[in-house]
């Protein structure tokens, strides 16, 4: 038996600090346009660990294995609300289309069922002058590419709700909860988010600029790129958040948590950061010039 030929197609992955063991062919055959067959299609040099031979990659763990077992057999996995937005953000990074289309179906069907309304209800709302949605359970539902600007969502349960490339300028977020939304390439210029639950939220890309999101939970959410120039983020929980990349200049950060958060990268010139605690805070990279840092701990 040549065992040579399979020997050559095996990889071992390190992710985060998970080990995994696997085949070019399950990395590259499903998802052909997706990060990890690019990675492992042989048009590029990978760097292995010396001592062990995995290839490292930066991200965590965690549903990685969901993430094989999809490439594997084409089939997505039972979770939990936040989990399943874990799992679309990893899904987000490495470019697998195939399961982020099947995990927001997944999450639309499951939400639709609890929605006061539907699409086309909003719809026909938002041509009336004056839009309000306070209170109102909208979980689950497409709002993605509609001009929602100046509407009140104050209060309102959207979970899961896709608003991807809407425009929201505007727009009141207060006191909503709005857990593991995607508003990937959103429009949220001064957008109020005073209060809210944002907890696992896909916001790369978006324009936040002036955006008040004082106080609000943004524990785990992805600001990839996102453009938070002079954004409000006084007391907001950025634990865990990713805003490598971003545009914090001149934005008011003081009393937010900042425990875990990658700013790898990030614009924060001229942004107050007073005596807010840096020291777990990721910020390789980051631009930090003219920012005011008296008191910051580092």
């Amino acid at each position: 038996m040549d065992t040579t030929s399979d020997l050559s197609s095996m990889v071992r992955l390190n992710i985060g600090g998970k080990k995994f063991c696997t085949t070019i062919d399950t990395l590259t055959n499903r998802e052909p346009d997706s990060m990890l067959a690019a990675m492992f299609s042989g048009r590029h040099a990978m760097s292995h660990e010396s001592n062990t031979g995995y290839v490292f990659i930066d991200r965590d763990g965690k549903h990685f294995r969901h993430i094989l077992n999809w490439l594997r057999d084409g089939i997505a996995p039972s979770l939990s609300d936040s989990d399943c937005s874990e799992l679309l953000r990893e899904a987000d990074y490495y470019q697998l289309l195939g399961l982020k289309e099947i995990l927001k179906a997944s999450r639309r069907e499951t939400a639709e069922v609890e929605a006061e309304l539907t699409r086309v209800d909003i719809i026909k709302c938002i041509q009336s002058e004056r839009v309000r949605f306070r209170g109102v359970n909208l979980s689950g539902i497409d709002l993605s590419k509609l001009d929602l600007s100046l509407v009140d969502f104050s209060y309102a349960c959207l979970r899961n709700v896709f608003f991807s490339r809407t425009n929201l300028q505007l727009a009141k977020f207060r006191d909503a909860d709005a857990e593991g939304s995607i508003f990937h390439n959103a429009i949220l210029r001064e957008c109020e988010f005073t209060g809210a639950n944002l907890r696992g939220a896909l916001l790369a890309g978006t324009s936040l600029q002036s955006a008040n999101l004082q106080d609000a939970c943004l524990v785990d959410c992805s600001f990839c790129g996102a453009d938070l120039r002079s954004a409000h983020l006084q007391n907001a929980d950025l634990t865990n958040a990713n805003l490598e990349g971003a545009n914090l200049e001149g934005a008011n950060l003081k009393g937010a948590k900042l425990s875990n958060a990658n700013l790898k990268g990030a614009n924060l010139q001229r942004a107050y950061l007073r005596h807010v605690n840096l020291r777990e805070a990721h910020l390789e990279g980051a631009n930090l010039g003219g920012a005011n840092m008296t008191g910051a701990i580092r």
